[in-house]
């Protein structure tokens, strides 16, 4: 139904546009998902919404079917000093649609919505859920894990991010840790007291120099970074505490869990770590709809960015309209092309699919 793509098309760029023109910082969603939940209602769709997510539920909902969750993010970080451009102008320039959120995730979310819509009047061999979240950006309570539990059985998610269409199969997950390595203070003069900042310097010298044995084919490595440190009160005195921040991207072939008990294993600082929920997510190559992809010329890889995928117990992969280097940078920018081909290739991929 040629006409239709075109419909839903020109419809999803016209939302695009009024989303970029509304702030949606991460926790402060509402304006845009009033934009999204008014959009699904006038397009016949029955919309939800708890908080600021706002989802939808196919009309040809069955529940012996297999479901396929539709999701991206509407809130955005906030832009940088280095903008030339309006971040919430929607400047079009020909082709060249610029403004925050446009990239990321802006133009996989209204591609993903007339996606749905389109099986809404074609209706495939699977049950359809499209959400349009919050707080991806922070990893917030109050995004997509807050509504999960609502949406039911949920056999495969496709997480809209900016990949150029092409397919995500695995994706990096993190873990941030605090550490703090103990000493005793005294004179530094006398050579007196135990010095906190050694020990964090022997630590982060194993930290730096560790490799854990299990490398991804997709995401290779695990790779821990220390990135902030902080000790000492005074020039003469010794430290007795260090207090020093790890930054470590895991690929799937460890938990969060894991990567700690082995940090915790190896040094002598205090371990603690933020979350543990944020883990690498990996799809096998050889699921049905990653074949299909592949059939497609899609390419597959691993992604070293972390999306809603990091909270999904269940399959998914990150596909999407646009690049990921333009997200978080001055001046992003979409091509109106890419929403429509975006739209096309999310279609392309689903219909007559089936599991």
């Amino acid at each position: 139904m040629p006409g239709l793509i075109e419909q839903l098309s020109e419809d999803a760029i016209a939302l695009l546009i009024q989303l970029i023109q509304t702030q949606s910082f991460s926790r402060e969603e509402d304006k845009t998902a009033e934009l999204i939940f008014d959009f699904l209602a006038a397009h016949d769709a029955q919309p939800n919404r708890l908080g600021n997510n706002v989802w939808a539920v196919s009309k040809h909902f069955a529940p012996h079917k297999p479901t396929i969750l539709l999701n991206s993010h509407h809130d955005t970080v906030k832009p940088g000093a280095s903008w030339t451009a309006d971040p919430f102008g929607a400047v079009l320039e020909g082709d060249k649609l610029i403004g925050l959120g446009s990239n990321d995730a802006g133009a996989s979310a209204v591609s993903l919505l007339a996606t749905f819509l389109y099986f809404e009047e074609n209706p495939p061999a699977f049950n359809l859920i499209c959400a349009i979240t919050a707080e991806e950006e922070v990893s917030g309570a109050n995004g997509i894990r807050s509504i999960l539990p609502q949406l039911g059985r949920i056999d495969l998610g496709i997480v809209g991010e900016p990949t150029q269409m092409n397919l995500a199969i695995a994706e990096k997950g993190l873990v941030v840790l605090d550490c703090v390595a103990h000493g005793r203070t005294g004179h530094s003069a006398r050579d007196e007291g135990e010095n906190a900042l050694y020990k964090a310097l022997d630590d982060i010298q194993w930290l730096r120099s560790y490799r854990f044995p299990n490398e991804s084919e997709f995401l290779g490595p695990v790779k821990m970074t220390v990135t902030q440190i902080q000790a000492g009160s005074q020039h003469n005195v010794v430290p007795d505490t260090c207090r020093f921040v790890v930054d470590v991207r895991t690929n799937e072939l460890y938990s969060n869990e894991e990567i700690v008990a082995v940090v915790r294993e190896h040094v002598q600082a205090d371990v603690t770590p933020r979350s543990v929920h944020l883990n690498s997510s990996r799809i096998a190559p050889t699921h049905p709809l990653v074949q299909r992809g592949a059939n497609l010329g899609r390419k597959l890889f691993g992604s070293a960015t972390l999306s809603d995928q990091a909270v999904m117990p269940f399959d998914t992969i990150k596909v999407g309209p646009g690049d990921s280097a333009r997200s978080h940078t001055p001046d992003e920018y979409i091509y109106l092309s890419e929403v429509r081909a975006g739209i096309k290739g999310y279609i392309e991929l689903l219909e007559g699919f089936s599991f």
